[in-house]
């Protein structure tokens, strides 16, 4: 062994091209600083840098680039590394990246589960974890998809959508509508908090709410039109429009954007609709990813609602209207990017 190592410190070894671009792309999605180091001392090595030069550049003692060295030679660090007592051989690792993009699995443990029983290899929960975050994987929550939405008319909706926004007239103007209904209920979420100690909120169950009715103009994010009522329904939903008629400002045709709900498409409100020179222009079903206003509540209930206990029912009612009448037009114009008409299709496959 101590040869060995004389040999290691002054004579450098060289990396096939295949070989190189591998330790590259690894350290490229390397999480690990440690393991990070490791493979920067072979690529270094192999460029003809001393012992004492990568030490030096690393901040590390010679016999750790030496044992780093010596390690990758035995293979501990090659490229298909990861397994506690074994590893999985080229094709078994593209069948592994096959079946857990199709499956989302809850733990870790679950995976190495199935690793052992499909192909006899073990896996410790560091390695296995080490080799997910190295194949593109992290953990989180998956998005929830709609099953009764359907592609091809969403597809259809933004192709109808972007002809409108070519051809529309000078006097025209385009609003999405949407009823939303917050709550007094204590909303927790995600925040920065200390690291080793919580954050107790106070929280109410109340079931008090509010009933909103909202019109927006993606060039007015700061003024949208919206109303509270005691229920929605066809009555409100008509009288809502004659409010969008008298405070949008638009001299011609409004092309309104809504849902599909009933109220949206009873006869008072289409009625109502024609008179007032406004086109309803109806999302597919199950598609809110389409209504940019829905963009709009959940930027009302990061600024009035989350993680916020209202003592009284006055508070909560009093927090949703300060949101659109000071902080609104305060922060519109840093919300151009997250507001907008660049939808997001529904284009998974199952």
């Amino acid at each position: 062994m101590i040869s060995r190592i004389k040999i290691l410190v002054m004579e450098k070894f060289n990396l096939t091209s295949t070989e190189k671009i591998a330790l590259e792309q690894r350290h490229k999605q390397c999480r690990d600083a440690k393991e990070s180091d490791r493979i920067k001392v072979i690529l270094l090595r192999s460029e003809s840098w001393t012992t004492p030069m990568i030490a030096q550049a690393l901040r590390i003692h010679e016999s750790t680039v030496t044992r780093h060295i010596n390690d990758y030679l035995d293979g501990k660090l090659n490229i298909a590394s990861g397994g506690s007592t074994s590893m999985l051989n080229h094709t078994q690792t593209n069948n592994l990246l096959s079946h857990l993009t199709r499956n989302t699995y809850r733990t870790t443990q679950e995976i190495i589960v199935y690793i052992e029983d499909t192909y006899a290899v073990s896996y410790s929960v560091p390695g296995m974890n080490k080799w997910l975050h190295r194949n593109g994987f992290s953990y989180k929550k998956p998005k929830g998809y709609p099953h009764k939405a359907c592609v091809v008319q969403q597809e259809q909706f933004i192709s109808d959508y972007n002809k409108l926004k070519a051809t529309i007239g000078s006097g025209d103007g385009i609003l999405f509508m949407d009823a939303c209904h917050p709550s007094m209920a204590t909303k927790i979420t995600c925040g920065w908090i200390k690291k080793g100690q919580s954050k107790p909120i106070e929280t109410t169950a109340s079931r008090t709410r509010m009933n909103l009715i909202g019109a927006l103009n993606l060039s007015k994010i700061s003024k949208p039109i919206v109303a509270s009522y005691t229920t929605v329904d066809g009555e409100s939903i008509v009288d809502f429009l004659h409010q969008i008629r008298r405070y949008s400002k638009i001299k011609g045709t409004i092309h309104l954007v809504l849902d599909q709900a009933g109220y949206h498409r009873c006869s008072e409100v289409i009625n109502a609709a024609f008179k007032l020179n406004i086109r309803l222009f109806y999302l597919p079903p199950y598609s809110p990813n389409l209504n940019s206003i829905e963009r709009l509540w959940k930027v009302m209930n990061e600024h009035a609602r989350n993680n916020i206990f209202f003592r009284t029912a006055d508070e909560f009612r009093q927090s949703i209207n300060n949101f659109f009448k000071t902080t609104l037009p305060k922060i519109a114009d840093g919300l151009k990017d997250r507001i907008n008409d660049n939808f997001q299709k529904l284009d998974y496959a199952f």
